[in-house]
């Protein structure tokens, strides 16, 4: 391998592209030869085993992370007049699905080194009326827990973790997602563990647990998928107003061998991870901070940071320079504050999260999947290096 590139790529490497299995592909084809498509046994089997890995108790399978967040919020009983504060350095659904379920976000800057969520910057942030912290724990990289879980005790704040980025995390031991009262994540197409679209969330209480499914399936009673099984017809009551979010037996069907290949994937993209980690040393682009002690990063995303006064170039001209170089790459994320939605509803400003707002205009995800080969991550590391100046 040279600094620059050699030859450029035949095929685009797609950004986010997932490993399928033939497992997999076996397993959809059963669901379709079953003729149960919809939400089924193998939906209840995907609960189980994710519950199992994670060590809890109760999981609730539903069709994304953006429904996890939604139901949670609600299952938490917040609404109209309450405050619910968490990061600007995120994607949209996390606060969208603070506006659907009627609250008030509010954005508490992110550490510049971790990118997560300032536990300071969140006490600073607290009112009379905040009832909730939703911490996201960037890139797989787990939040500061300890002081965050601290300040929720202190104020009697409920917990609802979005780990859409960190299924493999876990913080002093224990796994992300088990820490607050809803834990929720995404196996989107581009996440560790892939159903195409798809969510769970981890609940501490029987009774959310018994709720969230509720909710998922059109405000139905318990289990009213049932009512189709070979055990004969059940009858269903209407208990509360809920929404269409339940997941497919197909989905289930692919994610059930995703998480039976867990930790073989995560151990692939550790070893990518490193090889970015020594090949952009002598580079002057900010790299990912090395994970904190005590903890497990999940290696969801690999990002540079593009200082055009250090780097000699924008961080625009440099992803327009990645996808000329046939590499696909990402953007995560622009500081919410930049959307003009939140800007005119809200009244937030760029410059009130200066963390995030410099961490949004610098950031390049760079491609992060188990199904990358040597010589793919010799082309992204080729294609930076002859990106970038030294």
């Amino acid at each position: 391998m040279t600094d620059g590139v050699d030859r450029m790529r035949e095929r685009f490497l797609v950004f986010g592209a997932p490993l399928i299995g033939e497992a997999e592909i076996d397993e959809v084809v059963d669901s379709l030869r079953s003729g149960w498509l919809g939400t089924g046994p193998k939906v209840a089997r995907f609960e189980r085993a994710f519950a199992a890995y994670k060590g809890a108790e109760q999981a609730v399978a539903v069709n994304s992370c953006t429904a996890a967040l939604h139901l949670s919020l609600l299952a938490a009983d917040l609404g109209p007049g309450d405050e619910v504060i968490t990061t600007p350095l995120t994607f949209c659904a996390t606060v969208n699905a603070i506006l659907h379920a009627g609250a008030t976000p509010v954005l508490a800057d992110v550490d510049p080194i971790s990118f997560n969520i300032d536990p300071a910057e969140v006490a600073a942030r607290i009112t009379p009326r905040t009832r909730a912290i939703l911490p996201v724990h960037f890139a797989g990289r787990p939040c500061a827990m300890d002081p965050l879980m601290a300040l929720a005790q202190q104020h009697d704040l409920r917990v609802i973790e979005d780990c859409a980025h960190a299924i493999e995390s876990s913080y002093h031991g224990r796994p992300t997602g088990t820490f607050g009262d809803f834990g929720c994540f995404s196996f989107y197409v581009t996440k560790n563990v892939v159903t195409g679209e798809g969510g769970m969330i981890l609940a501490r209480r029987p009774e959310d647990a018994a709720r969230l499914k509720t909710l998922a399936l059109h405000g139905m009673s318990h289990d009213a998928w049932r009512r189709f099984s070979d055990s004969g017809y059940r009858h269903y009551q209407v208990v509360e107003c809920g929404f269409k979010y339940n997941m497919m037996d197909l989905q289930a069907a692919i994610g059930l061998h995703q998480l039976a290949r867990v930790e073989a994937s995560w151990l692939r993209r550790r070893a990518i991870w490193d090889r970015y980690q020594a090949a952009f040393a002598d580079l002057p682009v900010t790299r990912p901070a090395d994970p904190e002690p005590d903890t497990r990063h999940a290696h969801h995303l690999y990002t540079l940071l593009i200082d055009a006064a250090r780097c000699g170039c924008t961080r625009d001209a440099f992803l327009e320079h990645m996808t000329a170089q046939r590499i696909g790459v990402g953007v995560h994320y622009l500081s919410l504050p930049e959307h003009p939605y939140y800007q005119q509803r809200l009244g937030w400003r760029p410059e009130d999260m200066p963390s995030a707002w410099r961490i949004g205009q610098q950031t390049v995800s760079l491609p992060l999947s188990p199904a990358l080969s040597d010589a793919d991550v010799d082309d992204v590391i080729a294609a930076v290096r002859a990106g970038l100046p030294r």
